[in-house]
């Protein structure tokens, strides 16, 4: 996907807690050491993520989980 229409498909707070069971007080500390995505102000009080961002970072935590899986199977 075009870097340009990443930005189209945003999700908002509410998407991001129904697919992320953390606080929005870890996912701030998350983002702020860079281990999560960083959001994106759209309005005085209504933040958003890029969707790709957050389903790469979903991806991610799978990816990590089965490799440490195949490494103990060894």
């Amino acid at each position: 996907m075009d870097s340009d229409n990443r930005l189209l498909d945003l999700i908002l707070t509410e998407e991001v807690a129904q697919r992320i069971p953390y606080s929005r007080e870890h996912l701030r500390r998350l983002e702020a050491k860079g281990k999560f995505p960083r959001r994106i102000r759209i309005g005085a009080n209504r933040v958003a993520w890029v969707r790709q961002e957050i389903d790469d970072w979903l991806l991610a935590r799978v990816n990590d989980r089965n490799g440490a899986w195949a490494e103990d199977v060894r």
